[in-house]
C-alpha cells in the first residue's frame, strides 16, 4: 500500500523503515530535513511539504501521523484537513489523550474523512520485533488499512487488534503504559533492596539472568534491566531522574473519574515526580518541623 508517514522521530522513523521492508511505498515528511532524508535513503519518497504529501498520494490518501501529543498533533491533523478530500484516511499513531483523540475523530469526520487512533507500544526495537498495536475507530476503515497494520505488528495474526471505537485505542494504550509504571517501579525498587544488602555482595546482572527463565517474574522488561546490569553493573553516570510523558498521569486521572483504586499507578507516577525535584520543598519543611519541636539538627546544602 502507499501511505504518508508525517513525523519521523525515532519511532516514525523505524515505522516507516519497517514498512518499506514490508513492501509498501511511504512518502516521508518531517519538520526537520535529517530524519526525512534518513527515510529517503532507506526508499521513501521525499515531501518538503504537506502539500507534496497531498499531491503524492493516490486517493483514498492515508497519512500516519506521528506527532507528539498534544497541540502538535490537532496543527497538523487540521493541516492535512486543509488538503485531503472526503473518503481519505488519517491514522493518529502517536501517544495521544483518549479524550483530545475523541475531538479529532469527530472533526475528521466532519469532513468526510475516516479516522484511526492507534496506540503504539515498541519503542525502539520495534524495527525487528514489531509493534504492539491498538486500534480505535471503524471496523471497515480498519480493514481498508489492514495490509499496514499486520506490517508492523509482530506478525500479521498476533501483536494488534481492533480494540473498539474511536477513542479505544489510545486509551487501551494509556492503560498499558500506567501498568508499566507499575512494573518498572516495582522492578527497580526491589533491585534496590538488593543492592543495598552488602553482606551478601549480590550480583544484580546474575539474579536478573537468573529470573529471565522459569521465573514468574520473567519479562521483556527484566530482559532489558538484564542489559543494563551488564553493560553498567553500578548505574554510574546515570542521575536519579525518570521522565514521564503523560500517559501514567492520564491513567491515574481516569481512576480519580471511574472511582478506581489504583495504588501502585499512582505511588509510580508520584515517584517519578519525586525524582525530578532536586531539592523537595517537603522534605525541607520536614527537617524544619523535626528542628522546631525536638531541637534535631538541621544539615544545611
Amino acid at each position: 500500500m502507499r501511505l504518508a508517514m508525517v513525523g519521523l522521530g525515532r519511532m516514525g522513523g523505524n515505522m516507516a523503515a519497517r514498512l518499506l521492508r514490508g513492501g509498501h511505498e511511504v512518502v516521508a515528511y518531517n519538520r526537520a530535513d535529517g530524519p526525512r532524508r534518513a527515510a529517503v535513503a532507506l526508499g521513501a519518497e521525499d515531501a518538503v511539504s504537506l502539500d507534496e504529501v497531498a499531491a503524492k498520494l493516490s486517493t483514498p490518501r492515508i497519512a500516519w501521523v506521528m506527532m507528539p501529543a498534544g497541540e502538535v498533533t490537532t496543527t497538523f491533523i487540521s493541516e492535512l484537513l486543509a488538503r485531503f478530500s472526503p473518503g481519505d484516511i488519517i491514522i493518529d499513531g502517536g501517544n495521544n489523550y483518549y479524550k483530545d483523540t475523541l475531538r479529532h475523530a469527530e472533526l475528521v469526520q466532519s469532513h468526510g474523512m475516516s479516522f484511526l487512533d492507534v496506540g503504539t507500544s515498541g519503542g525502539i526495537w520495534g524495527l525487528t520485533e514489531g509493534y504492539s498495536l491498538m486500534v480505535g475507530g471503524e471496523a471497515s476503515v480498519v480493514e481498508q488499512v489492514r495490509p499496514i497494520l499486520e506490517t508492523l505488528a509482530p506478525s500479521p495474526s498476533s501483536g494488534w487488534g481492533h480494540v473498539g471505537p474511536h477513542g479505544a485505542g489510545h486509551f487501551v494504550k494509556m492503560v498499558h503504559n500506567g501498568i508499566e509504571y507499575g512494573m518498572m517501579q516495582a522492578m527497580g525498587e526491589g533491585f534496590a533492596l538488593m543492592q543495598g544488602k552488602a553482606e551478601f555482595q549480590l550480583d544484580l546482572h546474575q539474579i536478573a539472568e537468573i529470573w529471565r527463565e522459569g521465573s514468574v517474574v520473567r519479562s521483556w522488561l527484566l530482559d532489558l534491566t538484564a542489559r543494563v546490569l551488564q553493560d553498567n553493573p553500578t548505574l554510574a553516570g546515570i542521575a536519579p531522574y525518570v521522565a514521564e510523558s503523560g500517559e501514567g498521569r492520564w491513567t491515574v486521572l481516569e481512576a480519580i473519574e471511574q472511582k478506581v483504586s489504583l495504588p501502585v499507578i499512582t505511588l509510580a507516577l508520584e515517584n517519578r515526580f519525586r525524582s525530578q525535584d532536586p531539592s523537595p520543598f517537603s522534605d525541607k519543611l520536614l527537617a524544619s518541623m523535626r528542628n522546631q519541636f525536638g531541637g534535631h539538627v538541621i544539615k544545611t546544602e
